[in-house]
């Protein structure tokens, strides 16, 4: 895999290449974005419609095409992993610290400051507690999914991302929560309790249980091949569920965002300001304590990147599918991709920073 553009190398073993999906992602994004946007105008009936199919303030076509992005990826959480938390633990504690001790509260300063101050004269403040409300929930939810293909991208440690990936997972299912009602308690957000538990405990807790169940199954059966084969399996499913909630999103939210372009832009900018600002401070820490290269990217990237798919459910469960705050989250599945693929660029010509795979770190 060349350093400077993220193409993978055809001559590495399966599992650590990717798929025509992964390798094009920035493009099937793009064209699901596009195909949202035209559907949602011209036919508002039909996505009137989806809009309206809900219980318990849960959007059902939306829950179902999250869980089918999900719960493949939580197959893979081995628990197991959790034993070797101990043998590396540099990259680990950069994750950790990331994530969940500065990455929340960075984006909650930076939605009050550009939403309550510096767009005051802009955006009405209806409006801007709605859009903070959603760059708030992007912000406490660190990326599940998505990581494993930024991973790959930077020729990432596999296993060592997954043992990340299954730490934030437990600590997603008692922290989001209790973060997000923190913070928007704060800006002074009412927050319905029982709803954002309801939404936790719908596409955290049970994908994370259903995950753990079949992966113990499949073990049992046929050990870690069997989980393999069962993932092949599933992964379509996934990458349509991605793609399908894509569409549907833009679809929903496609007049806004034509008939509102430059609000658009006010919500992309403390999102691109947090992304590279948050990958910048992992990565920087990730060099200055000498971890590999193979482990300091995905660790940054980890940082980086957000569980979008969480945060669009949530949003749209609190607040309602028309609301500032899907709104806003959905402008961050907008930002995520081409940033993510330029920190991908970025951290492939810079591998030279770093100690060489195999440093202890």
């Amino acid at each position: 895999m060349p350093d400077n553009t993220g193409v993978i190398d055809r001559s590495l073993p399966a599992a650590a290449g990717l798929g025509t999906f992964e390798r094009w992602l920035s493009v099937w994004v793009a064209l699901a974005i596009a195909v949202g946007m035209l559907l949602g105008n011209l036919f508002p009936g039909l996505f009137g419609a989806l809009a309206a199919a809900e219980i318990a303030s849960v959007n059902l076509p939306v829950a179902v095409l999250i869980w089918a992005m999900v719960y493949p990826m939580m197959v893979g959480v081995d628990f197991g992993a959790l034993r070797q938390v101990g043998d590396k633990p540099k990259g680990l504690v950069v994750t950790l610290i990331v994530n969940w001790l500065i990455k929340p509260f960075t984006m909650a300063a930076l939605g009050v400051l550009f939403f309550n101050y510096v767009f005051a004269d802009i955006i009405p403040a209806d409006d801007a507690q709605a859009y903070l409300a959603g760059v708030i929930l992007l912000g406490a939810a660190p990326c599940t999914a998505m990581v494993f293909v930024w991973s790959n991208l930077t020729r990432g440690d596999a296993t060592y991302t997954l043992v990340q990936v299954s730490v934030n997972d437990v600590i997603m299912v008692f922290a989001f929560a209790p973060i997000v009602a923190l913070l928007l308690g704060m800006t002074d957000i009412v927050v319905p309790w029982d709803t954002l538990l309801l939404s936790v405990g719908l596409y955290v807790m049970l994908p994370l249980l259903a995950g753990y169940l079949t992966r113990r199954r499949l073990v049992a059966k046929g050990g870690e091949a069997a989980v393999d084969r069962f993932k092949a399996r599933v992964q379509p499913f996934s990458i349509i569920g991605l793609l399908m909630t894509v569409v549907l999103l833009f679809g929903f939210q496609g007049e806004v965002i034509l008939d509102r372009p430059l609000v658009i832009a006010l919500i992309a900018v403390p999102l691109l300001i947090q992304s590279y600002g948050i990958f910048f401070v992992a990565y920087g820490a990730a060099r200055a304590w000498r971890i590999p290269f193979n482990i300091a990217a995905p660790c940054a990237l980890i940082g980086t990147s957000n569980f979008f798919e969480l945060s669009v459910a949530v949003a749209i469960s609190l607040f309602g599918l028309g609301s500032g705050a899907a709104l806003a989250t959905v402008v961050g599945v907008l930002v995520e991709v081409p940033v993510m693929l330029s920190l991908v660029a970025f951290a492939n010509r810079t591998k030279h920073w770093f100690p060489k795979e195999g440093t202890a770190p």
